[in-house]
């Protein structure tokens, strides 16, 4: 019996017209926080799909294709450095995910008359959810904060492909920009090629004061 529970409890049963919000970048020294909000087609097939930090890069992006030239739809929340630094990673994170959620919003309400899907719960990765999280018109839908939810749920495991993906461009183009800093390499991560540059060019505009090691 509690062989079965705990198997049931590692394959937790899908929840239809479920969505699923996560985040990337809550450690680097530099750069935005992204989530993502996704919601699957119902009968979408995606193989592979995984927790973003068990893939490689060229696996994660070829997900990230598939979700979208799939239909998934897809909300994006970023919150930059000088927001992390008057906030705290903790609340920016889940400021990141609310704005990822009101995007998809925007989405949905753009959708032609019964295009949208019909959303029955919210499954946000990790142990707390974003606080007052705005509803459809006519729905109260629960809000599940789901500790490891990027292992168990795909819609999560979708979204945490997306935020990724959508981070890690954004941290390459800015590294096109000023390659002093290896941002395409380590994504703003506390690597040692990464303390070595920072101690040799100060920070950045998008490094984030607020994270020890950044400032000396």
């Amino acid at each position: 019996m509690a062989g079965q529970k705990k198997k049931n409890q590692a394959h937790p049963p899908p929840v239809p017209g479920a969505c699923g919000i996560d985040e990337a970048g809550r450690g680097p020294l530099a750069g935005p926080v992204t989530a993502a909000a996704v919601v699957l087609p119902p009968r979408m097939e995606v193989p592979g799909l995984a927790d973003s930090k068990a893939l490689s890069p060229k696996k994660r992006a070829s997900l990230r294709d598939i979700l979208i030239s799939g239909g998934a739809w897809i909300g994006r929340g970023w919150v930059w450095p000088e927001e992390i630094d008057r906030l705290n990673i903790h609340h920016a994170s889940l400021l990141a995910m609310r704005r990822a959620w009101e995007d998809l919003l925007l989405l949905l309400d753009s959708c032609p008359p019964g295009e949208a899907p019909h959303l029955r719960a919210i499954l946000v990765d990790g142990p707390h959810v974003p606080p007052e999280l705005p509803m459809p018109p006519g729905l109260s839908l629960p809000v599940r904060a789901v500790v490891g939810g990027d292992n168990l749920y795909r819609e999560i495991m979708a979204a945490s492909i997306i935020a990724k993906t959508e981070r890690d461009s954004w941290m390459e183009d800015y590294d096109s920009r000023d390659p002093r800093y290896g941002f395409a390499r380590h994504k703003g991560y506390p690597t040692k090629n990464h303390k070595e540059a920072l101690v040799r060019h100060g920070p950045c505009p998008i490094h984030r004061r607020s994270f020890r090691g950044v400032l000396a």
